[in-house]
């Protein structure tokens, strides 16, 4: 199962565009799940240590529907909407929160395959940045950070939506640049089997 994580703690332009590289991977064949931050309780990680003793993180909330299908999913694509430059706070909290995964697996994200999407309201708001504080997850977690290569997807898949969701379905360089990045996922993915 490749598993899309939303950053976006609004229904617009990030979530459909993950759902829209989801539908692509089914396409392709693959069992997909997305959860996303909208609507969803996660608190701040703390760094308390709780999860140093092996039982899971202290805080409870909607983090605890996201950490079975985080360990199981075979592959990821997060996804963000850009916020100063960067991934959205909420993505960041789930980032931090994934911690208490580490400390009683830290496996288990190693070798598997992921890709970041990044979507900004100016075209150069901050898109590859975002996505380069993902693919960083990525290596610090052990994953395998997938990029869409040379000539226009060397990070992963840019967006830049105008603020709207009509104007990211309008941004062909976006969905160029998603398409290079899938397959690439896609060609890793088939080389692992």
């Amino acid at each position: 199962m490749i598993l899309g994580v939303s950053g976006s703690p609004r229904n617009q332009a990030t979530e459909n565009v993950l759902r829209k590289a989801l539908d692509q991977l089914e396409l392709a064949g693959y069992e997909t799940a997305f959860w996303g931050v909208r609507g969803k309780k996660i608190g701040f990680c703390t760094h308390c240590d709780y999860c140093l003793k092996g039982e899971g993180c202290a805080i409870n909330d909607d983090m605890s529907e996201l950490v079975t299908l985080l360990e199981n999913a075979q592959a990821y694509v997060f996804a963000t909407p850009v916020y100063n430059g960067g991934i959205s706070g909420q993505l960041k909290t789930v980032m931090d929160r994934s911690r208490a995964l580490f400390a009683s697996n830290n496996k288990w994200l190693r070798y598997k395959p992921g890709i970041a999407i990044a979507v900004g309201g100016d075209r150069a708001g901050g898109q590859e940045h975002a996505i380069q504080q993902i693919l960083n997850y990525y290596t610090m977690s052990g994953a395998v950070p997938v990029s869409g290569g040379f000539f226009g997807a060397n990070l992963g898949a840019t967006f830049w939506s105008k603020d709207t969701l009509e104007r990211v379905k309008e941004d062909g360089d976006g969905f160029s640049a998603l398409d290079k990045t899938l397959k690439k996922l896609i060609k890793y993915m088939e080389r692992e089997k």
